[in-house]
């Protein structure tokens, strides 16, 4: 187990490796977007920014990786990566398992969202020893996430899934807990950096 781990770090941290995770989260971000422009288009302009969640936590890893690159560390924007990243990765698997479970398919479009989302959430764990966000970050991102949730499930700008349409409280009460969740592993991320400099 300790030579698998090990293999997998000088993979991830490789430079060169970590360029290509960039380009492909670059054009995975950029395709988000696009995703997302029929929403968009019957969205008021106040709530745009709160609409394209993944693309949107994929475009804070982007920015997130370029840093690392760069030898630099963003913090606000690392956490931003690791809490919306889990919560809206993990997000799409669970609500698009559920499609299939209630409409028996999901086609093949269904089955690469779940793909492509699970591996958001794993790439910002498995990333988790660059990160160097203090508890302010921790703080503003966590407004920042419970704030994006009020907006979606109080004035409906939650992403549209119509065969789920009737479950909008419950998944409300998920996606919260959800945040939660992911707030606390930025915590502990936070609590164990501190004690290994301590």
């Amino acid at each position: 187990m300790k030579d698998l781990t090990m293999f997998l770090k000088v993979i991830l941290y490789n430079k060169s490796f970590m360029w290509l995770l960039f380009f492909v989260n670059l054009l995975g971000t950029i395709y988000g977007y696009y995703w997302y422009g029929s929403q968009l288009a019957i969205t008021e302009p106040k709530f745009y920014i709160f609409v394209p969640d993944s693309p949107t936590a994929s475009l804070f890893f982007t920015i997130a990786l370029l840093g690392w690159l760069l030898k630099k560390n963003w913090k606000l924007v690392e956490v931003l990566a690791l809490i919306t990243l889990v919560k809206y990765g993990l997000w799409a698997v669970v609500m698009n398992i559920w499609t299939y479970i209630e409409t028996g398919s999901i086609g093949w479009m269904g089955w690469m969202l779940v793909v492509s989302h699970f591996g958001m959430a794993l790439q910002a764990i498995l990333y988790m020893p660059f990160y160097k966000f203090k508890w302010v970050h921790i703080l503003i991102a966590s407004i920042w996430t419970v704030h994006n949730d009020i907006i979606d499930y109080v004035f409906d700008q939650m992403p549209i899934y119509r065969s789920l349409d009737v479950y909008a409280n419950q998944i409300g009460y998920f996606t919260f807990w959800l945040s939660i969740a992911c707030i606390l592993i930025a915590i502990y991320n936070y609590q164990k950096r501190s004690r290994l400099i301590s």
